[in-house]
């Protein structure tokens, strides 16, 4: 059984950085890719950034390109977002999620593909 918990979420200013991780347990990371997506009220949940089981294929949504950056660590089992130049707009919860990923190295781009989530974590953004 594989477990996600996020962690580093909290209340920031407009421009002003955050950093979340999500450590993960339970199975051997590399052979996970993995995502983080993210759910403002009212709205859907979407894919903001994935990467792949080695960290050499990333995605960004264009709505926090060149904002935000995903990475991962395979030795300490544990993905991470950072968040730059952020905006009121970015107020959401942060989730990330896994994915089996044994064959292949890219990353997974629907919400459907991810069979394991953590519980989130709430990111918000005064103006």
């Amino acid at each position: 059984q594989v477990q996600l918990v996020e962690s580093g979420g909290g209340l920031v200013q407009a421009g002003g950085s955050l950093r979340l991780s999500c450590a993960v347990s339970g199975q051997t990371f590399s052979m996970y890719a993995m995502g983080w997506f993210r759910q403002a009220p009212g709205k859907e949940r979407e894919l903001l950034a994935a990467i792949g089981r080695s960290g050499g294929s990333t995605y960004y949504a264009g709505s926090v390109k060149g904002r935000f950056t995903i990475s991962r660590d395979n030795a300490k089992n544990t993905v991470y977002l950072q968040m730059n130049s952020l905006k009121p707009e970015d107020t959401a919860v942060y989730y990330c999620a896994a994915k089996f990923s044994p064959t292949r190295s890219g990353w997974y781009p629907f919400q459907r593909d991810y069979g394991y989530w953590g519980q989130g974590t709430q990111v918000t953004v005064s103006s």
